[in-house]
């Protein structure tokens, strides 16, 4: 088969390189890939949102499977476009990808089926929303969210009212986040320990993949502003199978046969960000797509095809492809330039490259990288993840720190707790 992986980061290397040892890898393609996909894929200039270029590739380079990493081309409708052109493509539909592409959508549907979530209330005035926050704020902490589509930075867990009616002024005011922010969510804050449950779905049936835990702020001790997450493990010794059950039970197969019933079956990759809370799973958002960096974990130990898991989801026919995954662990620490989740410098030469991927139960996946003048340099705010394999959650973490020290680029900055916690 002839297959066109959309995106360039992190996520879409760990996925280049699980499709590379599927037998039915013909040729890949990669739209626009990065410096360490094009060692596995041909790289080729189209944005991932660039809709009608994508299909006109995938129509002239006789592309048999479209395979979408990044969300946005999903909420702008590139899944339907693939299909009306009659090309395969795993990956929700537009109208599925609401589940990511408006909060509120989600957290009405989550009611709807009474999948556990917090209390919420949707804004789309500034004042009515703060009022909301001062009224409710002294007895309910709150998180606001920016209902549409924020690249994974629209959540503001806020510690006081004041913080709280900032982030309303950032979103809705001063639109920090253009149109993303025009309405907001506002939901009482919930308080656990965070877990992100993929699941691969076929309209309707629903296989998870291990439970991965990921660190969203910037620095150790989860300090720091919130960035695309820094680091994460699997699998967690707090999610017993019973744990996992419960979730499948209560929040994602209600979804996901609700999105049947409304005639949007979901097809893909469901993301279920879970707090589980006194043993009990509570829905904090879902993604319509991949996780970044839960991706770069999980493909390691999948030892199952994915081509054809992802044939089996776009034909409806995953009651009958069984979804192995190795026993071993997968520890992922991201390697991100000085200054992110702010600005940053690009084009610095990065050192150990070589060393580091020669270690034993090691993979270094590049997110933003990109070659220059023969040497790999920084390109992005999130540059390279290692990932360290082992038999135990402490192998694999001493075999990822291991590589990290081999690394060096001018600035670099990581987390030193990853799955410490």
């Amino acid at each position: 088969m002839r297959i066109l992986l959309v995106g360039g980061g992190g996520r879409e290397h760990a996925i280049a390189w699980k499709l590379c040892q599927s037998q039915h890898c013909e040729a890949l393609y990669a739209a626009p890939g990065n410096a360490g996909i094009a060692q596995l894929a041909e790289c080729v200039p189209i944005a991932p949102t660039a809709i009608s270029e994508l299909v006109a590739f995938a129509k002239q380079n006789a592309i048999d499977l479209v395979v979408v990493g990044p969300e946005s081309p999903l909420i702008a409708g590139l899944a339907d476009a693939m299909r009306e052109a009659g090309i395969r493509c795993f990956g929700p539909s537009r109208a599925a990808a609401q589940l990511e592409g408006s909060k509120a959508f989600a957290k009405q549907l989550m009611q709807q089926v009474g999948a556990p979530t917090a209390p919420f209330a949707v804004f789309d005035d500034p004042e009515t929303a703060k009022a909301y926050l001062r009224n409710r704020y002294a007895e309910h902490p709150c998180v606001v969210k920016a209902d549409g589509e924020a690249l994974g930075k629209g959540a503001f867990v806020c510690d006081t009212l004041s913080d709280a009616l900032d982030a309303v002024e950032f979103l809705m005011v001063e639109r920090g986040l253009g149109e993303a922010g025009a309405r907001v969510v506002i939901e009482d804050r919930l308080y656990g320990r965070e877990m992100s449950l993929l699941c691969i779905v076929d309209g309707q049936t629903a296989l998870p993949m291990p439970p991965v835990r990921d660190y969203k702020r910037a620095l150790d001790s989860d300090r720091g502003p919130n960035t695309g997450g820094m680091g994460c493990y699997t699998p967690l010794p707090d999610a017993p199978p019973a744990l996992i059950e419960a979730a499948l039970h209560q929040i994602v197969h209600p979804v996901v046969a609700a999105m049947a019933q409304r005639g949007t079956p979901y097809h893909g990759i469901l993301y279920a960000g879970l707090m589980i809370s006194n043993e009990q799973p509570y829905t904090l958002e879902f993604n319509c797509r991949f996780g970044d960096p839960e991706t770069q974990v999980l493909m390691p130990l999948l030892e199952s095809d994915l081509v054809e898991l992802a044939l089996a989801s776009i034909e409806g026919t995953l009651h009958a492809t069984p979804m192995r995954f190795s026993s071993r662990a997968a520890v992922c620490v991201v390697l991100a330039s000085g200054g992110y989740p702010g600005s940053y410098r690009t084009g610095l030469p990065i050192e150990g490259l070589s060393q580091a991927s020669q270690l034993p139960d090691v993979l270094i996946f590049h997110a933003g990288t990109r070659q220059q003048e023969g040497q790999i340099v920084t390109a992005g705010g999130r540059v390279l993840n290692v990932v360290g394999i082992g038999d135990t959650l402490a192998d694999a973490r001493a075999n990822a720190y291991r590589a990290v020290e081999s690394i060096h680029f001018e600035g670099m900055h990581y987390r030193t707790d990853i799955a410490l916690t």
